[in-house]
Formats: structure tokens, sequence, C-alpha cells
């Protein structure tokens, strides 16, 4: 039986089997990370249990994350005569009701619905809105639609077809294709990856590797991780096609032990694949044999660096090794070893199976193809979405993300996770692509993109971020160990009102030494935040340096919480029963107000505070309490 005899065999039992259960109702229950934590597993619980209870003949499925994180937990039923209908958030109560009128008798409750999944008559689908015109999904495709423990999902929709057609293919034909797609890395660097695997194929030495990066370390990103737990066999087959292309006999995923979700159904996808001949010896009966081992990062930023993930799959400690030679000519064991990221490898079936000039119509000329980005922030609609490369920032976070939470004013965005760079208003414009975020100070990235309002401070922001970087820095490198530990000590002065009119200059200069002296890309790029700050909102730097006021109203140092008396109200004592540290008392005229000596600034009064009144306010420069227990501006007393 030939090679594409057997994969068609798989694929007719796995339509036959999936055919089978669309004749009845289909209860789908996104249970990513995402999904767990907003309560669906009680929700999936409630499903099951109502049907039950009712006797239905139904199926009630776990799939992953449809992107849509904002409205979790997620649920989508299919019942026969119906569109398929996506309704969220669902808590059990609407589970109940979901099961009763709609599996139960025929009412949708389209009152509950979000959208449906197919064009249909009755009710909008996901792409009749903004987010759905903008976005154009191909990695994130299946994901939240499909069961990731059950392999002949993917297969009923074709999935590991572009494998079949791979093994019947010269390794270097495979390889010519990649790169004529011009697909570019999704890690971040943006490195083509068809010119990685050409290096590798031609590179002397044996056995050779391949190792699929998912140490996904960014704070706010989640790509990978939804990925690997929604559809866990896309990722595998562009493995395959990529070991199959540079002739690697063995492949490591390396994923971070954080993720054990992503990891369970990582082990189920590959046993499941193993046992039908995907991975293993002569896979599909080829002459082609290729295993695949998870290894789990202990959670170390720096792994994500290629030569220092090696180091930690060798056994050594996780830090980065200089350059050249390349991992793609001497990496693991000192073998060629190619190294992808979860996404640049997702694309590679679909490349595959439908052609490089098809990934090319999308996207720009240079950046060809969608990126996947984790919505974050100050934005509504967060979640995971995909767009085609050259869309813009203010796309993203308006018609994708829908705007800014509570009506507030759009700040920036931090893009490209804590060494990308933020970007201000007057870059909402600019095009999402490799080459235009790098010219405008920031960076690609794995794909986070943190959204900020008027709130924020933007000398905070960059000290946070900073702060991350400089706790995941190696040591290896002095420019980095000590240069970003000295940048953050100047960053934490000007938060606190102690910073001097040498501090900016001194900050842009230490940046510039660390970017030069810094062995890996952590150093090189973990100044960015700063670079971008400054260049972008310098008065803001200077407010807090000259002023010793903080214009987000964010730095505990430069503000002071007080109740605007001709907005308290005398019946109203929410303030009161918030403050954990009884900072706040009632007056004689029965108003409140608050000991600022007293006072943690944990912002529980404002919080608190009935929005009919908002009485409660926070102000900059700081107050100071007078010795006839009033109050007055710092700088006044």
């Amino acid at each position: 039986m030939s090679i594409s005899q057997k994969y068609a065999a798989l694929r007719d039992a796995a339509i036959e089997k999936f055919e089978k259960t669309k004749q009845k109702p289909r209860v789908l229950v996104g249970m990513a990370t995402c999904g767990r934590a907003a309560g669906a597993m009680d929700v999936l619980n409630v499903f099951r249990e109502e049907a039950a209870k009712h006797q239905l003949d139904i199926a009630v499925e776990e799939v992953g994350c449809m992107g849509h994180c904002y409205a979790e937990p997620l649920v989508v039923i299919s019942k026969p005569g119906f569109p398929s209908l996506c309704y969220g958030p669902v808590d059990e109560g609407m589970a109940q009701r979901l099961v009763a009128d709609f599996l139960v008798n025929d009412d949708p409750c389209y009152e509950f619905a979000m959208a449906a999944l197919e064009p249909n008559d009755e009710f909008p689908t996901f792409e009749d809105f903004p987010r759905g015109v903008v976005e154009q999904r191909i990695i994130l495709a299946d994901c939240g639609l499909i069961d990731p423990d059950d392999i002949d999902h993917y297969l009923a929709k074709d999935g590991y077809a572009a494998l079949s057609k791979v093994l019947e293919m010269d390794p270097l034909a495979v390889i010519a294709e990649i790169k004529e797609a011009k697909l570019r890395g999704r890690g971040g660097a943006g490195f083509p990856t068809g010119v990685k695997w050409e290096r590798c194929y031609q590179a002397d030495g044996s056995p050779k590797y391949i190792i699929c990066n998912a140490d996904e370390g960014d704070p706010g990103a989640f790509m990978d991780r939804a990925i690997l737990e929604s559809n866990p066999h896309q990722l595998i087959e562009g493995f395959i096609i990529a070991a199959y292309a540079v002739q690697a006999s063995l492949g490591y995923i390396y994923v971070r032990a954080e993720y054990p979700l992503a990891v369970a159904r990582l082990r189920t996808a590959l046993d499941q694949a193993r046992e039908k001949g995907l991975i293993g010896k002569e896979v599909l009966g080829s002459n082609f044999s290729f295993e695949i081992k998870i290894f789990q990062g202990s959670g170390a930023f720096v792994c994500g660096e290629e030569t220092a993930l090696i180091a930690s799959i060798e056994g050594s400690a996780g830090t980065p090794n200089h350059r050249p030679p390349y991992p793609a000519t001497s990496g693991l064991h000192g073998k060629p070893t190619v190294i992808n990221n979860v996404k640049t490898l997702s694309y590679v079936p679909h490349i595959m199976r439908r052609g490089a000039d098809w990934f090319k119509s999308t996207g720009t000329e240079n950046s060809p193809g969608t990126a996947v980005f984790a919505l974050a922030g100050k934005v509504v609609g967060t979640g995971l979405v995909e767009v085609p490369m050259g869309t813009t920032i203010r796309e993203l976070v308006y018609d994708v993300g829908s705007g800014i939470k509570e009506e507030k004013e759009f700040k920036a965005v931090q893009i490209g996770g804590p060494s990308g760079g933020c970007l201000p208003e007057s870059s909402l414009d600019l095009t999402i692509d490799f080459d235009s975020l790098q010219q405008a100070g920031a960076m690609m990235g794995s794909g986070g993109l943190v959204v900020l309002n008027e709130d924020d401070c933007m000398v905070e922001i960059a000290r946070f971020f900073l702060d991350f970087t400089q706790k995941e820095s190696c040591g290896k490198c002095t420019f980095c160990r000590l240069g970003t530990k000295q940048m953050l000590e100047i960053l934490t002065d000007i938060t606190r009102g102690k910073g001097n009119s040498e501090d900016i200059d001194l900050l842009l200069e230490l940046a510039e030494d660390i970017k030069m002296g810094s062995l890996c890309s952590l150093g090189k790029t973990a100044p960015n935040p700063v670079l971008t700050t400054i260049r972008y909102f310098r008065d803001e730097y200077e407010a807090h340096i000259n002023e010793g006021r903080c214009p987000g109203l964010m730095c505990k140092d430069l503000i002071s919480y007080m109740i605007i008396p001709e907005k308290c109200s005398k019946l109203c004592d929410v303030c009161i029963g918030s403050c954990p540290t009884e900072a706040i008392y009632t007056r004689p005229d029965m108003l409140k107000a608050i000991h600022l000596d007293k006072c943690y600034k944990c912002n529980s009064c404002l919080a608190s505070c009935p929005p009919q009144y908002k009485a409660v306010i926070r102000v900059s420069p700081p107050l100071v309490q007078t010795e006839e227990g009033g109050v007055q501006n710092e700088q006044q007393s």
C-alpha cells in the first residue's frame, strides 16, 4: 500500500466516524486554560448531567480556545435543523436553560447567543462583526472547533494530508516551497524559515535534530499555549514535515512545565499519532523514520533563546553561547539542529497543502501570511486573534478588540513582549509587520500585545517590563546583568520622585551599552521599553523628575487619594468598609475624609465608591496632612 493510500484509509475512517457524530446534537465546551479559569469545568459537568437527566443522545465534547477569551466560558451547540450557535459567557444556570429549551425542545435561545458559525438567515456570524472582517484565520481556524484529544477530528479535516504529500517529495523540493512562501519565523526574529532549513540540510554531521520552541514566557502572551491546547496535531504535522525536509531523526518539543494542560494534550496527541503510524519507524510506510520527545523546561525566560534552550536540553544551565556557529550547523550535541517556534511550524502544513502562492496572497511582500496576537490589557475584546500582516494597530485595537474598556482614552500599546516597545497614539495607523515595527523602535516578538489607556504611567510600564527582563537575565553578560540592574534602580527612583535631571540621558547611554555588550537577544532588546517610552513619552519622565508628578496617577509615591466633600454622600459608608487600614473616617458633618498618614494607597476606596457619586479621586503631586488636620499639595507645604 502506497503512502497516499495509507493516509487515505486513515482519513476516510475518521470522516466516517465524524459524520456519525454530526447526525446528532453536539455541545462543544471551550476547555482550554482560559475557559477552565472562567468556570468551564462546571459548565461541562452541567451539560453532561442534564443530558443524562433528560436521556438525550448528544455528544458533549471538550474543545480548545476559540480566541474570544473575553466571553469565556464559551459553548457551541450544533443541532440538526439549526445553525451552529456560539454562546458566552455561559454559567451553570444558562447551561441548564440551553439543555431544556434548545436541546430538549427547539428554542435556540437567540438572546444568549453571540454568533452563528456558518451563514444563515436567522442569526449573524462572527464574520459579520468588525472583528470577523479584519481577522483571517489560518492556524487558528480549527481551534475551539475540534477535540484536541481525538486525532480523528483533525484527520477528518484533511489533517496530515500535507505530510502524505511531502513524504513523496524530495526534501529539497519541500525546502524550496517554504523558501518560495517567504515564511518568516514567528518566534520574534523573523528569520526566513526555508533558509534555516536549507543550512541544516546542507550541514555535515549526523544525526540531525529539530526542536520546537514552545517556551513561551512573555507576560501577557498565550498564543503558543492556546495552539497546543486546541490543535496539537497541526503543530505535530508541521514538525514532522520540517524534520523530513532536513532529514532529522529525532525532535524535541521544548515546552514550559507551567503549561500542564498543553503538555497533557501533547502527550495524548503524540501517542495517537504514533498508533496510526504517523510518528516512529517508516512514517506512513515511507523510508523516513522520526521520533518526537517532550522536554519540559523550568520556566526560564532566557531559554527562549536558541543556544540557551539547547544547553537546557543537554542538561546544562540555560545560558546562551556565542554565535557562530549557529544551531543549524552545530546545535544539539554539536549536530545540525533546526529550532522553530510553535506558530512557524503550524503554518507549514497549510503551505505544503495549498502552495506558496496561496500563502503569499495574504500579508505584505516582505512579511507574507498572518500574525497571531494575544490581545491583552485595557481592551474590551481580550483574546487570541489572527490578522493578515499589514493590518494596522488601529484595526487590531478598535475593530478586532472593540476599543478601550470603560470608554477611556487610548494611550499606547506594548508590542513584542517585555523586550518589545511602547508605541503611542500617533502609531495607531502603523502597519503590523516585521520591518515597520522595527523601524518604530518595537518588534513583532512572539505576538504579545498589551493595550494601555490614559490611567497608565509610561515610566512605571517601562520599569515593570525592565524588572521582568532584569530578573530573567541569566547573568552571563556583565552589561546585561549589571546594566539592566542599574537602569532598573534609576527607573525606580524616578517613579518614587527621587529622580534627577541627568537620569534620562544616563538611561539612554546605559541602554546603548547593554544592547552592544549583550550576547543574546534578551539583553540586546531589554532596553526597548525604556527607549521607546523616552522616545514617545519623554514629557512623563520630565514630569516625574521636575515636578514630582505622575501624569498617569499610577506611581504610589507620587499620588494621594482624597474625597471631594461636594460629591460625598452622608448616607454612604461604602468607602469606610472597603479600607483595609481604617484610614477613612466620618467627619462631624457626616461626610468622609482620609487620614493620609494611614492611607496605603491600595485603590479600594476609589474602586468601591458608587458611580453616581465619584467622590474619591487620585491626585498628583501627593497631598500632605496639615497640623490642623486638613490637606494641601506637597509642593505647597
